[in-house]
């Protein structure tokens, strides 16, 4: 079955013990939760951590309007942001100063290359996010759909210890990070 947020939700309602749902909007109590839920967990999950893939880089669009203070230049956001991770300018992501505010990124830069988090297809999370976000949503839906307070703590402790073993697996999806222009390793020559 390929994942979409109506099959992440129903695991996520059978991991609790309720009825797995046909359609979002089929009315029932499950749907319900599942809908408003869904869409403000998907997206902190994929917040909360730069997941291999849900990163992505883009040259930003630069406005025409001039921001009003701080900042001489304004460029657009890119479509499915989430969250920022470092921008830079002439080919290197990372390096400028910059703050974003509402959709845009604001800097002394004449161009910016962003590294940034976006919300990707449901079809493209790996194994190891899906088992994070199911368990997520179940510890989510759990107060709302059988007020059991103790039940949904034990299902946030799971959830935490899934988050965990997601990011340890997706950590693994690249090379380790070398530290450059550290000044004490400068320094041994």
């Amino acid at each position: 079955m390929a994942l979409s947020a109506l099959a992440l939700c129903s695991r996520a309602l059978l991991k609790i013990g309720a009825q797995p749902v046909a359609s979002l909007d089929e009315g029932t109590a499950e749907a319900e939760v599942a809908a408003n839920l869904y869409p403000g967990i998907r997206d902190a999950l994929l917040s909360v951590y730069p997941w291999s893939f849900a990163t992505a880089q883009a040259a930003l669009g630069r406005l025409a309007a001039v921001p009003r203070a701080d900042f001489p230049n304004a460029f657009q956001l890119p479509g499915g942001f989430l969250r920022a991770l470092s921008a830079g300018a002439a080919g290197r992501a990372r390096g400028i100063v910059y703050r974003l505010q509402e959709d845009r990124l604001f800097t002394d830069a004449g161009e910016v290359a962003l590294t940034y988090v976006f919300r990707p297809d449901e079809s493209a999370f790996p194994p190891y996010f899906a088992s994070a976000l199911v368990a997520r949503l179940a510890a989510e839906f759990c107060i709302p759909l059988t007020e059991n307070s103790s039940r949904a703590e034990m299902l946030h402790r799971l959830a935490e210890a899934e988050l965990r073993q997601a990011r340890q697996a997706d950590s693994q999806q690249a090379s380790a990070r070398v530290l450059e222009g550290f000044p004490l390793i400068d320094v041994r020559g």
